[in-house]
């Protein structure tokens, strides 16, 4: 038995992958700052030691896995070069885990943790399977045959990766402060098809995706006819979506899922993909779906009296968009209220009219002040400037999250990856 810490154990990526080492026997300890994140939850739940950063958390014995934000001059690593420690870095660590499992990564612009927390929970009804979720959520089981695992493309930490199978979901621009365009992002998705070793699975709608090259068989998905998995003839309903797959034109069966948008179609398509080349049986794809119940800050509803609460992670145009067209598929009848926080001030200036047309799309829009990140705390842009291109937006704070009060039959849709979910605590309040 190995002991690990974790320095930033309260990562997206670190907490699961910490979750998963102490579900197959290890001990497990890390660290972070004090500011609770919803990632920690379940590392507590295991009674999982979380301590404050401090040099002197790393002991003799020890492995430490470091976070990605995390510099080599932090203290923790320091002292543990000092001990002659090994200081293995999350991405690495995972690279090398993953080998000795079937490893299929879940790759994209959009759409990664809905994927992975949607196969994880299809496959774990097949075969053990251990998986790693970016929103939190971690499982190691004993005699895994599979391992379900979630790959970023930023910073191209993915290359770090070669795993058996790769669904790509898409190719889009996004983290403006490392990728200069749109084809710097191709190219990153091109050098991690070629470290695939049985098959990618993308979706053919993307004319991206549609240029890969790779020395292995790349299956398309998607709603064109010239996908090799096509979803038809759509049913959208309040309780869901149904649709049709057909393999290479030919019908294969009619699958129903409990969830809303085009793009979860394709997301569950994907799944159906993969699994279709494993083998396995559409029926319990089929029950697999039918108890999906999403992962964290995905859709994730709250209700309270007549009002509908959404926390969801959106926090690209794209993204916002999707989140929209499934609550509008699903409240058909209802308001739509978009409260949105931006989420650095580079993508928020690099794709300012772009948030500008996706959030018009709900009936009222307001706006939190532009969260920073570790990499960027300060900007020229304030968010009164993306408020200026909205008609009737509004610039809220927690003090004034009472505005809200005024939408009573109405879905409020809380999106951002920063600290939005303060603004929806704060209107909870309100509504106690």
């Amino acid at each position: 038995m190995t002991k690990y810490h974790f320095t930033g154990i309260k990562g997206s990526g670190m907490s699961p992958l910490a979750q998963i080492l102490h579900d197959v026997g290890n001990e497990v300890q890390g660290s972070d700052i004090e500011k609770y994140f919803f990632t920690e939850k379940p590392l507590h739940e295991r009674n999982i030691n979380v301590l404050l950063f401090d040099e002197n958390n790393i002991q003799e014995g020890m492995t430490v896995i470091a976070g990605n934000a995390f510099p080599d001059s932090h203290p923790e690593l320091v002292k543990a070069r000092e001990l002659g420690l090994p200081i293995i870095r999350y991405h690495e660590f995972l690279g090398d885990y993953m080998s000795q499992f079937t490893s299929i990564a879940i790759t994209g612009a959009h759409g990664k943790t809905s994927t992975t927390g949607l196969l994880s929970h299809v496959l774990s009804g097949y075969k053990p399977t251990s998986f790693l979720i970016g929103d939190g959520t971690g499982k190691g089981v004993e005699n895994a045959s599979n391992f379900v695992f979630e790959a970023c493309e930023y910073r191209r930490h993915f290359l770090a990766y070669n795993p058996d199978y790769a669904i790509m979901t898409n190719i889009d621009f996004d983290h403006p402060d490392y990728f200069h365009d749109i084809e710097d992002v191709y190219t990153a998705f091109q050098s991690m098809a070629m470290q695939v070793k049985k098959g990618i699975i993308a979706c053919g709608d993307d004319q991206y995706l549609q240029k890969i090259k790779a020395p292995v068989p790349v299956l398309y998905y998607g709603f064109g006819e010239h996908n090799d998995f096509a979803a038809r003839n759509l049913e959208k309903t309040t309780k869901g979506t149904s649709f049709d797959v057909f393999i290479r034109n030919e019908f294969y069966e009619r699958f129903s899922i409990p969830m809303f948008g085009d793009h979860a179609v394709l997301n569950s398509l994907s799944v159906i993909t993969l699994c279709h080349y494993e083998e396995v049986p559409a029926d319990i794809i089929q029950k697999g779906f039918n108890t999906f119940e999403g992962v964290k800050r995905r859709f994730t509803e709250t209700i309270i009296g007549n009002r509908i609460l959404i926390d969801d992670y959106a926090h690209h145009p794209t993204e916002i968009k999707a989140t929209v067209q499934s609550a509008s598929q699903k409240y058909p009848d209802r308001e739509i209220v978009a409260i949105f926080q931006p989420h650095t001030f580079t993508r928020t200036q690099k794709f300012l009219s772009e948030f500008g047309e996706s959030l018009s799309l709900a009936d009222r829009v307001y706006l939190c002040d532009i969260f920073g990140s570790a990499r960027e705390n300060a900007g020229d842009l304030t968010i009164q400037t993306l408020a200026d291109i909205i008609d009737e937006s509004f610039v809220i704070t927690e003090e004034t999250v009472g505005q809200l009060l005024t939408h009573e039959n109405a879905v409020f849709l809380f999106m951002g990856a920063g600290d939005v979910q303060k603004y929806q605590k704060a209107f909870e309040q309100k509504l106690i």
